[in-house]
């Protein structure tokens, strides 16, 4: 009984909220939160309490959290000099852009590979250029769970030695079986930097620097495969295919150089208690990290090879990624179908093609070139406007769903691109058309896929390797099959019709998954994330 008389009644227990906790593990937190981040300290205030906000770390203006949270350790990439961050984005960005450059090669060799080998250039692009763009995902699911065991430095060194000599395979193959063989396993060792770079950026920067960085980083390998067949077009013009392949493995040496030499190993086991120290340290480090003996010794306190390899599949079901994987597996592949069918559509004669010499196909391979760099301008601004918007109007709190704003720009660009693009081969008008639809589908491709590896990333911060293998895999599997079915359709019922169809397929997944994830994403989060 009360001191009143009345009968006692059962209190309900209530947990305690965010600012009644101060046992909150700072250091992982960003990654139990899961897509949602208070951005703005005076919000962390009121979330967390005076007595965590106060141990909270900001940016150097200090406008912002810092998430992850650095550690007080020298050996956290967090607090490494700008200076430093930036010369490993550049190694890992240069070698971001390995695997599709030597892929695009065989696109400006397509004709000099078929006269070599007796036989059609289609048929070139369907034994070679398919099947690697086909592996360079699987080679980025496979790297993924070697990178959780063994770190990211060991997985990208020994990835790109390998790519490195079944490039120079390519150079000398004999017969086409050979050069198949070569080219195909030259892409699914060569595809580790495109799922590394995720790892890296978010090992090396707080959140609310990570999309521009990302974007930075996903120019690497958007931009790639346009590069070797601008390069070596004029090359292969006028001497052997096989100098191209020569010339790219002299690049793929100055990559493997530039990451033996420089970079470092970024995996940091901040959410470990306690945080382990460097087995080693000094020149005896960089040589063990290198090779991944540092990965073998550190391996346990890292997930097991079970957990490493079924993480991925663990993943891949969530409903606020599956929706947007297949959107961005459409949308960027038939990017790449665009990347490995335009150079027959300019160089076949009327009435599919326009009959271009290789130095005007050469020539035409700019026009992505630069779409992607103006996308990659245009992305770092927009990016950054939709971050600090979406801020403030959620009262200094992110939403990982605000980054798909991006989006609704990209796509209305996409379309105009390939429409102008289909309209261009099919009415054979002038090469003005081919350059303004080319180049606007590329600036939303680099638009597109900066926000959903963005998006991605900030819904599953403990899973960015998986992430960043998914994305990779989807746009392959959306890519590697188009070549096959692109020139026969635009031959059968005019490019118009192939180009249309394909930007409405992408208009029909964008308006299913994105507005509908955008207005439940935030639930979906709460069920389905993994912490």
């Amino acid at each position: 009984m009360s001191s009143e008389g009345k009968p006692d009644t059962e209190k309900p227990v209530v947990e305690p909220s965010i600012s009644e906790k101060s046992d909150i593990d700072l250091y992982s937190f960003h990654e139990q939160a899961a897509g949602r981040l208070v951005i703005d300290p005076e919000e962390a205030r009121v979330e967390f309490g005076e007595a965590v906000a106060s141990r909270l770390k900001l940016s150097r203006d200090g406008t912002k959290v810092l998430w992850p949270q650095p550690t007080d350790s020298p050996d956290d990439p967090q607090n490494w000099s700008d200076r430093r961050k930036s010369l490993l984005l550049i190694i890992v960005t240069l070698a971001a852009i390995v695997p599709d450059f030597d892929s695009g090669i065989g696109i400006a060799a397509i004709f000099a590979l078929a006269e070599q080998y007796h036989t059609t250039p289609n048929n070139i692009n369907n034994l070679t250029s398919n099947w690697s763009i086909f592996l360079l995902g699987w080679g980025g699911l496979t790297a993924v769970m070697a990178i959780r065991r063994l770190g990211r430095l060991p997985v990208l060194f020994w990835s790109q030695l390998l790519a490195l000599g079944f490039l120079v395979g390519c150079t000398f193959a004999p017969d086409l079986k050979t050069f198949t063989a070569m080219r195909c396993l030259t892409a699914f060792f060569g595809t580790a930097p495109q799922v590394t770079g995720l790892y890296i950026v978010t090992d090396l920067y707080p959140f609310h620097l990570q999309a521009r960085m990302l974007n930075f980083w996903t120019m690497g390998f958007i931009i790639s495969p346009f590069l070797s067949p601008f390069a070596f077009g004029f090359l292969v013009a006028r001497t052997s295919w096989r100098w191209a392949y020569g010339i790219g493995s002299m690049y793929g040496l100055i990559v493997v150089l530039l990451i033996a030499f420089f970079m470092e190993e970024t995996m940091y086991d901040r959410t470990v208690r306690p945080i382990p120290d460097r087995p080693t340290t000094g020149l005896r480090y960089r040589i063990e990290s290198l090779v991944g003996l540092t990965g073998l010794k550190m391996r346990k306190y890292r997930i097991s090879w079970a957990e490493s390899i079924i993480s991925p599949f663990h993943v891949v079901w969530r409903p606020h990624i599956l929706g947007v994987l297949i959107f961005e597996a459409l949308l960027f592949g038939f990017g790449i179908g665009i990347n490995v069918t335009n150079a027959v559509f300019l160089g076949s004669p009327p009435p599919v093609g326009f009959a271009w010499s290789p130095f005007a196909i050469a020539g035409g391979y700019g026009t992505p070139i630069v779409g992607v760099i103006l996308g990659e301008l245009a992305g770092r601004f927009l990016n950054d406007f939709i971050m600090n918007t979406s801020i403030r109007r959620n009262k200094g709190v992110f939403e990982a769903e605000s980054r798909l704003w991006a989006c609704y720009v990209a796509v209305p660009l996409y379309i105009t691109g390939f429409v102008v693009l289909g309209a261009a081969f099919q009415k054979h008008l002038s090469p003005g058309a081919i350059v303004m639809g080319w180049g606007l589908a590329e600036i939303a491709i680099m638009l597109n896929t900066t926000a959903v590896y963005a998006y991605c990333n900030d819904a599953f911060p403990k899973h960015q390797g998986e992430v960043s293998a998914l994305i990779n895999l989807a746009r392959t599997l959306g890519g590697f099959a188009v070549a096959y079915f692109q020139v026969p359709w635009a031959e059968k019922n005019g490019a118009l019709q192939t180009f249309g169809v394909e930007a409405a397929i992408v208009t029909g997944l964008f308006l299913l998954i994105v507005p509908p994830l955008q207005l439940k994403g935030r639930a979906l989060r709460k069920k389905f994330s993994l912490h």
